[in-house]
């Protein structure tokens, strides 16, 4: 999954401009989300690239980036 589908699902997510999203975005501090807004989040990737992505795995997830890699290492090729 590419850094371009992930920010163009974040950015539709929370109103954001797609232009001002970058890999190291934090989700927490530049975005503003809640713990419930990552969540949802996390379900609609989950639900655009159908990898499961296990709670312990969120709570190391705070940047775009950090999203992008956790699933270029676990979607099935």
């Amino acid at each position: 999954m590419d850094f371009k589908t992930i920010a163009s699902i974040i950015a539709d997510q929370f109103d954001a401009d797609i232009d001002d999203l970058e890999e190291d975005t934090d989700l927490l501090e530049d975005l503003n989300c809640t713990s419930m807004d990552v969540v949802e989040l996390i379900v609609a990737i989950e639900s655009a690239t159908d990898v499961r992505i296990p709670d312990e795995a969120v709570d190391s997830i705070r940047t775009i980036g950090d999203i992008v890699n956790y699933l270029s290492e676990h979607a099935e090729d």
